[in-house]
């Protein structure tokens, strides 16, 4: 009985994913430098109950094109995730990824077409509760 528990937590272990491939930059000049575009922009609005302040903005640097969280802080929560949205419930999102409140800058992929979202969200995943949201004009 231990050694199918054992099997099972090492097969479990080994088939997650690494959160998020399309997710924050590890190791990436910060892109708001001259360089960077602001593309789009907006103010961070909490939904019931939650502390949120900063905005967000979408920037482009050569070509690539991140979500910046910009003097941004939000209440603690479980599990939280920034979402590039159609609208302020993520119902139509692509997951940018895991929220670190040391990291800023997340890549969003080549193939999403910026056009089609008007919101970053921090959504809680796990009870499925928006925290925040940001209209980006």
């Amino acid at each position: 009985m231990k050694g199918i528990f054992l099997l099972l937590s090492i097969v479990a272990f080994v088939s997650c994913k690494k959160e998020g491939i399309y997710t924050m930059v590890e190791d990436f000049e910060n892109p708001t430098t001259e360089e960077a575009i602001v593309l789009k922009q907006g103010e961070f609005r909490p939904t019931t109950g939650i502390t949120v302040k900063g905005t967000s903005e979408i920037v482009d640097k050569n070509g690539i094109q991140f979500v910046h969280l910009k003097d941004f802080s939000i209440q603690s929560g479980p599990d939280l995730k920034v979402y590039l949205s159609k609208n302020e419930s993520p119902l139509d999102f692509v997951n940018l990824g895991a929220l670190d409140t040391d990291k800023y800058f997340y890549e969003i992929p080549s193939q999403v077409k910026l056009e089609e979202f008007s919101h970053v969200v921090i959504h809680c995943q796990q009870y499925n509760h928006t925290f925040a949201f940001a209209l980006l004009k």
